[in-house]
């Protein structure tokens, strides 16, 4: 597996995409001056002998009560243990390794008072693809994600349990067979451990590379089921996007020429076709597309800062030895980001379904009723509109924002938080109904197509048609359907079908 040299405060998109995606993150060794720097401040203030917040007071709404030297230890453990308080199932492997890496670079930027020990046990359990088990519910997005990051920082002292190779361990064990030794939280590393926004941000990233992939696919999908029912390539002409001048839209409209370029099927009704304009589904496609593209990439600047921020309170800065108290914990530029992603997906989902409808549909597709040749006997095509359907009206009722709520916590210390960790967590269910459609539309688009055989689409049209056609025949008569739906969905997720268009699609990334 590839490795990703973690360079805090620098780290690209394109990196962090690649941990999610399994690569192993390593901490560029010039950071430590930096954590050494940072737990040798911790050292001085301490001796100042003034209460500082986190360090030598209680948390929360008992920052008031002072602790005695000779309890700092145990304050950073029972912060940990009291902490941990999540419910639900665990979270995905992804996510949580994603959300380690995100806490390795912000530690490591010197200004959160852990020592090198504690990073360097951190780094290790990502080398040794050492996952803690995470519930994946019980953050309301400000201050920090604290119970997910408990339950990683648990793991940390040997508590709590651990993924590895898909086996579920008692964390000093899984520790043990690492050759790793659980540590002894020192002042102030606790609550740096578990302060932050990794949790939601690492989610809402996962969700942003997912939609992307979404997005990428549900163009090669349109292209198709545009040629599926002849439709024209008029409304893509560059001239159109240029006037409105988004840059999205514009992007979007060439990738759809591109994918379509040289199609014998387009070049057949090119002349004397009586339709005038093709269905909003079809022609409105750079319009909707783009649309969604220029919002993915708004969310991804936005999530690029934070992932390369730190979130941790109170900061350490050494220069000056002191620790300030601030709310860089606070979510909400995470929750909005999230916010955005649902939106995006809810679109893509929701115009490849109406491309599903207007296939299956002969008054408007031209096409056998349902795409299939003995319509009546068979139903064809039927229920997989409605599962879309299905699908799409799920995501409309999971996209409203998170982050118009809040509820106060700690006793109303802290009384605005972001929801930001259920807003980007949303995201990944979403993403699955949202790829379910687009397979759907795959199977409905490429049985299209065939109906106009001898006629051929494009080269990048037809690499789509034949990657499906390798693992799902053309229906001709009824057969179960799922194993189809399955295996086009499977595509979808692994990146083949967007794989198919080569460098026609744009980035979002």
């Amino acid at each position: 597996m590839t490795d990703i040299l973690l360079v805090p405060g620098t780290v690209s998109l394109a990196d962090w995409r690649a941990i999610y995606r399994g690569a192993v993150p390593r901490l560029d060794p010039a950071s430590a001056p930096r954590i050494a720097a940072s737990a040798a401040a911790v050292g001085r203030i301490l001796t100042h002998g003034e209460p500082v917040y986190g360090i030598n007071t209680g948390f929360g709404k008992l920052a008031s009560v002072r602790i005695d030297d000779a309890d700092l230890a145990t304050l950073q453990r029972n912060i940990v243990l009291s902490h941990a308080a999540g419910v639900g199932d665990p979270s995905p492997v992804p996510v949580i390794r994603l959300m380690m890496a995100l806490k390795l670079a912000s530690l490591a930027q010197g200004a959160s008072g852990v020592r090198p020990e504690t990073v360097a046990l951190l780094e290790a359990m990502l080398v040794h693809g050492l996952t803690p088990v995470i519930p994946a519910q019980g953050s309301v997005g400000a201050s920090g994600d604290l119970a997910p990051l408990s339950h990683m920082a648990v793991t940390m002292i040997g508590m709590g349990e651990i993924f590895v190779a898909g086996e579920r361990l008692p964390a000093a064990e899984a520790l043990a067979k690492a050759g790793l030794t659980p540590i002894e939280l020192a002042a102030k590393e606790g609550l740096a451990l578990l302060n932050g926004t990794q949790f939601s941000a690492a989610n809402a990233l996962g969700g942003l590379f997912e939609t992307e992939l979404l997005f990428q696919s549900a163009l090669v999908t349109g292209a198709l089921s545009t040629e599926a029912a002849k439709g024209s390539d008029t409304p893509f002409d560059p001239r159109i996007h240029e006037l409105r001048r988004h840059r999205g839209q514009i992007e979007v409209a060439g990738a759809l020429r591109g994918l379509m370029a040289g199609s014998p099927i387009r070049a057949s009704h090119l002349e004397n076709d009586t339709r005038v304009q093709d269905p909003y589904c079809l022609r409105c496609q750079p319009q909707v597309m783009g649309a969604v593209l220029d919002l993915l990439r708004q969310a991804a600047t936005t999530l690029a800062i934070e992932a390369n921020g730190v979130s941790d309170n109170p900061l350490i800065f050494p220069e000056t030895d002191e620790a300030l108290s601030g709310g860089n914990f606070h979510a909400e530029p995470v929750a909005f980001a999230a916010d955005m992603i649902a939106l995006a997906i809810c679109e893509i989902g929701s115009i490849s379904e109406r491309r599903i409808a207007m296939l299956v549909d002969p008054a408007l597709s031209g096409l056998p009723a349902f795409l299939t040749p003995r319509p009546g006997l068979n139903s064809g095509f039927m229920i997989p509109q409605v599962t879309a359907a299905a699908l799409v009206s799920e995501n409309k009722q999971c996209a409203y924002p998170a982050s118009v709520d809040s509820i106060p916590t700690s006793a109303n210390q802290e009384d605005h938080v972001s929801m930001a960790a259920h807003g980007a967590r949303r995201l990944h269910g979403m993403a699955a109904n949202a790829a379910a459609v687009i397979a759907i539309e795959w199977l409905a688009a490429a049985q299209g197509v065939d109906f106009h055989a001898p006629l051929q689409s494009s080269a990048a049209l037809e690499r789509a048609h034949r990657l499906l056609r390798d693992s799902v025949p053309t229906l001709a008569d009824d057969r179960h359907f799922h194993p189809d739906i399955a295996a086009a969905n499977a595509l979808v997720r692994s990146g083949a079908l967007a794989a198919t268009a080569g460098d026609l699609l744009p980035g979002v990334a």
